[in-house]
């Protein structure tokens, strides 16, 4: 096999494996999270008391907006260690939502740093209800 030729497999094996990756990460959607957590809450999500919840500080200092920004459409910036996060609004970052894993990791992390508990399915829905009709 010449150089070449190896470089060239080499190089679709690497592009395979990226797809099946990109593949495994986007499982899932803003939509289908708004739906999941709308299923387990106790009455239909509601854009306006996610943003009323996104925007209050809990008990502690911080609100989701210390971080995400206020509206949660640019780059935030994580309010104690200073990294840039990416856009939270799904029509400002087509890849926020889209990894079931990371969805739950990120919920769960950021509610107990903010609220010092879990967020409620409700919350999550009303949460991902705001985000979702956040529009360029």
């Amino acid at each position: 096999m010449s150089y070449l030729s190896r470089t060239f497999a080499a190089l679709a094996a690497a592009l395979a494996l990226l797809a099946a990756c990109s593949a495994q990460a986007a499982d899932t959607s803003a939509a289908d999270q708004l739906a999941r957590w709308t299923a387990q809450a106790p009455t239909p999500a509601n854009a306006e008391r996610g943003r009323v919840f996104f925007t209050a500080r809990h008990g502690a200092e911080w609100s989701c907006a210390s971080c995400h920004g206020n509206p949660p459409t640019n780059q935030g910036k994580h309010a104690s260690t200073g990294k840039t996060i990416a856009p939270l609004a799904p029509a400002f970052n087509p890849k926020a939502f889209t990894d079931t894993a990371r969805v739950d990791k990120w919920f769960r992390r950021n509610c107990n740093e903010v609220l010092s508990r879990e967020c409620s399915a409700q919350e999550k829905a009303d949460v991902l209800a705001y985000l979702a009709s956040l529009r360029p």
